[in-house]
């Protein structure tokens, strides 16, 4: 087994439940801009295909095909659009108070604080590589108190790259001072983390929480952060 050194974890749906926390933020959104009167639909429809929209447009900023602005505002423009509601002013008004919301919850996934606490322990230099926005991801961290944990934190929007390419992991290596073969990524999403780690050489662990056939081979899988202990 490999003497990894540097452990980087990837933040949404991997140790921040960012669907949780997302369907929380909508809830109290969803009630400020009296939607169920403009939308006509229960608040789980508008739920789901926001989660849909969300999907999509995360896959294409990933891919470089949009920027994080067009991100923001239009998974609700998308998702107003599916209630026949073309309205781009209210559409940026959700996404304004959303991205104000969100960050200020604090729910994370079983085992994450144990996990951490145990890799702190044994020493391993742990840091994140991120796709989501500087300012919105600081602030998960600090309200959720995962903060503490983490030496280096690289954003998609500092480093002026995105998983799945290369160019962020080796960003994310110049800053920590880590070497390829001491790093491992430790990630949920099998085309920003783990086809990212192989795109950079670096070996990966595939955090498996919803039981997804994988189609990307990762040095090891998990199925929840309490497994990390088995292979660290």
């Amino acid at each position: 087994m490999k003497q990894y050194r540097h452990l980087y974890f990837d933040l949404d749906h991997t140790l921040w439940d960012f669907d949780k926390n997302a369907k929380v933020t909508l809830t109290q959104v969803y009630a400020d801009f009296d939607l169920n009167k403009k939308v006509h639909a229960s608040f789980d429809d508008f739920y789901q295909k926001y989660l849909y929209h969300n999907q999509v447009l995360w896959d294409r900023y990933h891919k470089g095909f949009i920027n994080a602005d067009d991100l923001k505002w239009k998974r609700m423009w998308r998702t107003l659009l599916d209630f026949k509601i073309a309205n781009e002013t209210l559409a940026k008004g959700l996404s304004a108070q959303f991205l104000e919301i969100l960050p200020t919850q604090k729910e994370v996934f079983p085992h994450t604080f144990e996990a951490l606490d145990y890799l702190s322990q044994k020493n391993y230099q742990l840091h994140l590589i991120t796709n989501g926005f500087e300012k919105t991801q600081w602030s998960k961290l600090k309200n959720s108190g995962l903060d503490k944990y983490f030496d280096k934190v690289v954003t998609s929007e500092a480093s002026n790259s995105v998983k799945p390419n290369k160019e962020i992991f080796e960003y994310a290596l110049i800053k920590a001072g880590a070497l390829l073969n001491e790093s491992i990524m430790i990630g949920d999403n099998l085309d920003a983390d783990i086809q990212g780690a192989l795109n950079a050489g670096m070996d990966s662990v595939f955090v498996n929480h919803i039981d997804v056939v994988s189609t990307v081979p990762s040095t090891y899988t998990v199925t929840h952060l309490e497994q990390l202990k088995d292979i660290f």
